[in-house]
């Protein structure tokens, strides 16, 4: 069984310009009903990506739709899980720690409309407003020349069209749920006073590159912690990959900047290293960036998302 990109939902495309995270949780209030309603929503979201696409070709709309470990065992408690999913712990540093937060469900969207990230939500609402809860609705945007919101070019080493579908998605390790993904989503805040109070150079030992032409700099040149050496996974002396993408957000009144950033993975375990070294090494980004969220999901294949609308992984009276 190999893996088929036209199986898979948007999880290894670009960014976007403009961006929606929404994360949610489920009531609980009625365990039955929940299900029944997940599975409208599961077919319903098909219809509505269908219908955005047909209405607004140019728009390059990407939908992806996620459910948490915790959801998978409250709504499939009979149903085999996708091996690596598993709730988001958090991780702990010497210094810094990234927490875990509540999150049974995720919608990652984006377009080059606005207007076409809005009205896929809008019409995602009515069907589940009535049984989830929003814990955290975060509108991102595409920043100069897709750079990261700290000014440096995002997204450098990321595998590159189909080259991409190896690192993204689930293969067959995992059969029943090939196609699939995990995603990462985590929220940081920046302090861009002190980061902007750097000189250039300091910024470039910081991030391990060149700032306008994003060479990689020189090993003896970078420091220790730089983000392009604690954020790697070199598990068993080979270099892991994931699809990331970091999106800038911001509240300019208020002086809120930050990124939110989204690994989607064919193996969790390796955006979990990721993590593990990123936070143990103190990487010199966090003394700017603090993260405020953290949570995994899994995202169904296409047709396993049909076979969710179809019920077939709740289980039987």
């Amino acid at each position: 069984m190999s893996i088929n990109p036209a199986d898979a939902q948007d999880v290894y495309r670009d960014a976007g310009d403009n961006i929606m995270f929404t994360t949610y949780l489920i009531n609980r209030d009625d365990l039955s009903g929940d299900r029944e309603a997940l599975a409208e929503f599961a077919d319903r979201l098909a219809a509505i990506e269908r219908s955005m696409v047909i209405r607004y070709p140019d728009a390059d709309l990407k939908v992806a739709f996620g459910i948490g470990a915790t959801a998978w065992r409250l709504l499939f408690p009979t149903a085999n899980r996708p091996k690596e999913l598993v709730d988001f712990t958090g991780v702990t540093g010497p210094k810094y720690s990234a927490p875990a937060t509540p999150a049974d469900l995720f919608l990652h969207v984006r377009a080059k409309t606005m207007a076409v990230v809005y009205e896929v939500l809008d019409q995602a609402r009515e069907f589940l407003r009535d049984w989830t809860t929003v814990v955290d609705e975060t509108t991102g945007f595409r920043y100069f020349e897709g750079r990261a919101i700290i000014g440096f070019i995002d997204g450098t080493e990321n595998p590159a069209g189909q080259d991409a579908t190896q690192y993204a998605l689930i293969g067959d390790e995992d059969p029943e749920f090939i196609n699939g993904s995990y995603a990462f989503a985590q929220k940081y805040t920046h302090n861009m006073d002190a980061w902007n109070g750097l000189h250039t150079e300091d910024q470039e030992k910081a991030i391990g590159r060149h700032k306008f032409s994003d060479r990689e700099l020189d090993d003896d040149e970078k420091l220790p912690n730089a983000h392009n050496i604690a954020s790697q996974d070199n598990d068993g002396d080979i270099e892991h990959k994931i699809v990331r993408m970091n999106v800038p957000y911001a509240e300019p009144g208020k002086g809120i900047v930050g990124t939110y950033f989204i690994g989607y993975a064919r193996h969790f375990t390796v955006t979990q290293r990721m993590l593990t070294n990123m936070f143990s090494q103190s990487d010199r980004l966090l003394d700017f960036s603090t993260p405020i969220t953290g949570a995994a999901f899994f995202i169904p294949s296409r047709r396993l998302l049909e076979k969710i609308a179809d019920g077939a992984y709740f289980p039987q009276d």
